[in-house]
């Protein structure tokens, strides 16, 4: 073996693994030389879970980011001769209604983000897989694409790193694990190993089950725990005796089971003939932390295959006979089954991307197989370019919060997502049962005392509405909907509904103490904040302003959208719950790079906010606060900032709305936010739910909410919020942003769109939750733009103002036409809908009240 270096330009910790070997690729593939290789074990790895994983990989996910790295990771594998395409079938039982509703939403998720699946029939599944029971089941979901990397992954990873090692670029070595990283001023400047001290200038943490050990190191923890997996086998089954072949059904998922199955082929094949069931525990997963994985001289059978025994597993798998009666007559294969160690994480998602505390630790932890070279592509381009081809916000690191790093916060979210792995199905709203109560506005207790109904954004409880107000459903009865359909109701409360017609007509207050907000002080902090917002921060003019503006990345496209309060000596950035964790560390590495004496602090916890909102906001604002005259118009422009004195306290109060009435966000210091709310109740100011403020009231105005309608997939222009001029100063993107606007068009326009029948085939009324896909009436085809870019709503509500379900999506340029019909696909069912605006286009005036519809 060649002598250990003492310097690299990028060290892989846990190169044997599938995620390893697809970040040294994809790194290679895009310049990158001088990697070296370390992996605790051998390489290809024999401890990780590439060394047991199923390899199966189906594409049925609800989201863009998840569809895109399954099918790339899916083509990558059958480009490098190692994928079965074989097809894949997921069953909806007798009886099982709400897994067969899940199945026709996953062909919507399919429409939408570029996969194939279809509905079959009971008959057809039965064709496709004959050891199906046919009369167990009412339909299924046929993917096309879903098969199995051959013969391992662990073949496919090795296979990738002869090829990295071949070039020259790449340096391996195993049997050798990392012992410490090594930092300096903010960066991390190499590892400590067994074999010695190696100098890099990035290290990438792709160390699977062990990740967070690694993390550790360098003062940090990891949102993801390992979870046992029971994967048994029964035989010997001969059905492919001779054909040579590893799988020769397709896979069968029965996720109202928690369950899946396939076969092993040819006798002679991998796996050996048999029958392979898996299981994913749906009550008291085993979660086990990294440190007490056993070492690979102390395992039966490696440190990620801990032992199972059947009666663990006894009622679900007699229920998998029951579906398929075959693994009643094969033997079980007791020596060969095990529980296979996998990854669960906090919030569904992977940990990648750039540490928080160290530049240059990048990490790509807690991804399964079927995504593995997709994921190993975003970090290596991420790495190499700053950005990726889909916008990556629901999988970065920094998206997290420093409590959400906390262990036990990390095993009780970690415990909550693996009950759901496969069951039940997951709805687009469904708040976490666990690890909450973590942070509570200052007047918490008084909308408990509402009747609150509580769920969760960035650790914070936030009403959606309140059981006080349900009498305004009486009043309002004739605009607000009984919603038939359950999941259409499923975490929503009606009241919200209630709760912001009467706020049009009166006024209310909404709890915004979720608000994320950092300051940013020091001699540069002007400098930086030009730099990073596309609009003119700079300069007397703006002092004692909010100015609402954009981050974008270097392609000009739309990275973040916050509002900031220009004061003399700081900025205060007010920014959403979930995109603030992330802009906070993003400006923090600007700051760094372009070595700028600034402070950036996360005062998020030091202060609170309500909005006031409604025809006699000002009317009621008057009556609490000391001087009523300063509330006047001619003294109180839109968008000023100004101090107020509410109830003895000290309020900043910025004249703006995000629900299209007007008034005011009332900004203070925590302990002096419950005075201020009881001041605004005792004459009578009701409470609106958040709801209002998140979804119905502002889709009726056409706001936009990051994440969501903003992100790196589309630019600024294309989401219809570009500035009339370019400032003169330069900021990140401006070159590209100035690029786009010579267009004579854009590719793409954020729309405004409506349904026009929302009943469905039993005549219920719905209200849809999630992306669905938008269609072209004549084809049924989703809509794609010239970029490759598909359509689909980006945000969709019912709003009572309008009556109408409202939705938001970017519509190829050749159907940017008001009043152009088109289609909507909400679990499998079509449903018209009609554009009603090109860019920003308010469906609600509450000047002239009179409604668009």
């Amino acid at each position: 073996m060649a002598a250990f270096p003492q310097k690299a330009n990028v060290v892989i910790v846990g190169l044997g693994g599938i995620v390893g070997a697809s970040v040294t690729h994809h790194l290679i593939e895009n310049g990158w030389d001088d990697i070296v290789g370390i992996d605790k074990s051998g390489i290809p790895t024999d401890v990780g879970s590439t060394a047991h994983a199923s390899d199966f990989c189906f594409a049925t996910s609800h989201d863009l980011l998840t569809c895109w790295t399954t099918m790339y990771s899916m083509d990558f594998y059958e480009k490098m001769g190692h994928y079965a395409r074989i097809g894949g079938i997921e069953v909806a039982r007798v009886g099982d209604d709400e897994r067969m509703a899940e199945l026709k939403r996953r062909v919507d998720s399919s429409k939408a983000f570029g996969t194939n699946v279809k509905i079959i029939s009971a008959a057809e599944a039965k064709e496709k897989f004959p050891l199906l029971e046919e009369d167990q089941i009412q339909g299924a979901l046929w993917d096309p694409d879903a098969g199995l990397v051959t013969p391992r992954s662990q073949t496919v990873a090795g296979k990738l790193i002869d090829q990295a090692a071949a070039t020259g670029k790449l340096q391996m070595f195993a049997n050798t694990s990392a012992l410490d990283l090594i930092t300096e001023n903010g960066r991390i400047i190499g590892v400590k190993t067994e074999r010695g001290t190696i100098h890099a200038n990035h290290v990438v943490v792709c160390a699977g089950l062990w990740g967070r050990l690694i993390a550790e190191m360098a003062g940090e923890d990891l949102p993801v725990m390992p979870v046992d997996h029971p994967l048994t086998f029964f035989g010997p089954y001969n059905a492919f005796e001779n054909t040579g072949v590893e799988i020769g059904m397709p896979l069968l998922r029965d996720q109202g089971n928690s369950a899946y199955m396939r076969d092993t082929g040819d006798p002679k094949s991998t796996e050996g003939g048999q029958i392979e069931w898996g299981y994913y525990y749906e009550e008291n997963p085993r979660l086990v932390h990294p440190r007490d994985i056993l070492e690979k001289d102390q395992a039966r059978l490696s440190p990620s295959q801990r032992d199972l025994e059947l009666e663990d597993v006894i009622e679900p798998l007699e229920r998998a006979m029951e579906l398929t009666p075959i693994l009643t007559e094969l033997g079980f294969n007791e020596s060969h089954s095990f529980n296979g160690l996998l990854q669960s994480s906090a919030d569904g998602g992977p940990a990648m991307g750039e540490s928080q505390k160290l530049r240059g630790l990048w990490y790509a932890v807690g991804i399964w197989i079927k995504d593995g070279p997709g994921m190993g592509k975003l970090i290596a381009d991420w790495m190499t370019h700053g950005r990726t081809h889909v916008d990556h916000h629901a999988i970065d690191f920094a998206r997290y919060n420093e409590f959400q790093l906390d262990e036990k916060y990390i095993y009780d979210r970690c415990y909550e997502t693996a009950k759901k792995i496969y069951n039940p199905p997951v709805h687009p709203r469904e708040p976490f049962a666990n690890a909450r109560g973590i942070r509570r506005s200052p007047f918490y207790e008084r909308e408990v005392e509402l009747g609150g109904y509580f769920m969760e954004l960035g650790g914070w409880e936030r009403a959606h509405g309140y059981a006080s107000n349900e009498h305004l459903l009486e009043k309002y009865a004739d605009r607000v909907p009984v919603r038939e359909n359950e999941w259409d109701t499923r975490h929503f409360w009606r009241v919200s509904n209630a709760e912001q017609l009467a706020m049009s007509d009166d006024c209310g207050i909404i709890n915004l103490s979720h608000f994320h907000m950092t300051e940013i002080e020091g001699p540069d902090h002007v400098e930086l904040m030009e730099w990073l917002c596309a609009a003119k921060v700079g300069g007397d003019a703006n002092i004692g302003k909010g100015i609402y503006t954009h981050m974008l990345d270097e392609d000009g496209n739309v990275r973040a959208d916050f509002t900031m309060f220009r004061m003399e000596d700081r900025c205060r950035l007010v920014n959403g719950a979930d995109a603030g964790p992330r802009d906070l560390i993003h400006m923090r590495r600007v700051a760094m790079d372009k070595g700028l004496d600034v402070t950036i602090t996360d005062v998020t916890e030091k202060f609170t906010t309500i909005g006031i909102w409604g025809p006699n906001a000002r009317e009621n604002l008057q009556k609490v606060v000391k001087n009523p005259d300063e509330l006047n118009i001619d003294a109180f422009p839109f968008a000023a900032i100004r101090q107020i004195q509410i109830a003895g306290k000290t309020v900043t109060a910025f004249r703006i709305s995000y629900v299209g009435e007007q008034g005011w966000e009332l900004h203070m210091r925590y302990e002096d936010g419950l005075a201020v709310w009881d001041a605004l109740r005792e004459i009578g100011v009701m409470a609106v739910g958040v709801e209002t403020y998140a979804n119905s009231r502002r889709l009726e105005k056409s706001l936009r909410l990051q994440n969501a309608d903003l992100h790196t997939q589309y630019n600024l222009l294309e989401a219809a919020l570009a500035r009339p001029k370019v400032k003169e100063a330069d900021f990140c993107g401006k070159a590209k942003h100035v690029e786009y606007r010579e267009r004579e068009h854009q590719p793409a326009m954020l729309c405004t769109l409506v349904m026009t029948d929302n009943v469905d085939a039993q005549g219920v009324a719905r209200y849809p939750v999630g992306n669905l896909p938008v269609m072209e009436p004549e084809t049924g085809e989703t809509l794609i733009d010239e970029l490759g870019r598909r359509s689909y709503t980006t945000s969709i509500a019912f709003g009572p103002s309008i009556g109408k379900n409202i939705a938001l999506a970017y519509l190829p340029w050749d159907y940017c036409q008001e009043g152009r019909k088109l289609n909507v696909s909400y679990f499998d069912e079509i449903y018209p809908v009609e554009v009603v605006g090109i860019g920003y286009t308010p469906l609600y005036d509450p000047e002239n009240l009179k409604p668009r519809s």
